[in-house]
């Protein structure tokens, strides 16, 4: 999976890279294929706009699925984290439909006797 961060308008927090690569290649664990995620972080300039200044959109591009989530916060860790929720939910939720949900039992389970 490739990871690619635009920042426009803004400065981003030191540690915001690493921390993005950490929870997006974490999303592995589904079976769900996805070639490239784009995540952009916009900053809005008007001081008005205190709790609300950092936006996050990631979107997912290649062979799966198109995933897009966007957040809005204070600043640009905790709009990704909340970003990353639905995106998260938005993949288990595709990851569950393609799942076998054969229910057997032991008791409707066929034994191969062999004498």
């Amino acid at each position: 999976m490739k990871i690619i961060i635009h920042p426009r308008h803004a400065e981003l927090a030191s540690d915001f890279s690493s921390i993005a690569e950490e929870k997006l290649l974490s999303m592995n664990r589904f079976s769900v294929t996805i070639d490239r995620i784009e995540v952009e972080v916009l900053h809005e300039a008007n001081p008005r706009q205190g709790k609300h200044s950092h936006k996050v959109v990631i979107t997912s591009h290649g062979s799966g699925p198109l995933l897009r989530a966007e957040a809005v916060s204070f600043n640009d860790v905790a709009a990704f984290d909340d970003a990353i929720k639905s995106i998260e939910l938005q993949i288990r939720k595709i990851h569950e439909r393609e799942k076998s949900h054969d229910r057997h039992t032991l008791r409707t389970m066929k034994v191969d006797v062999k004498e």
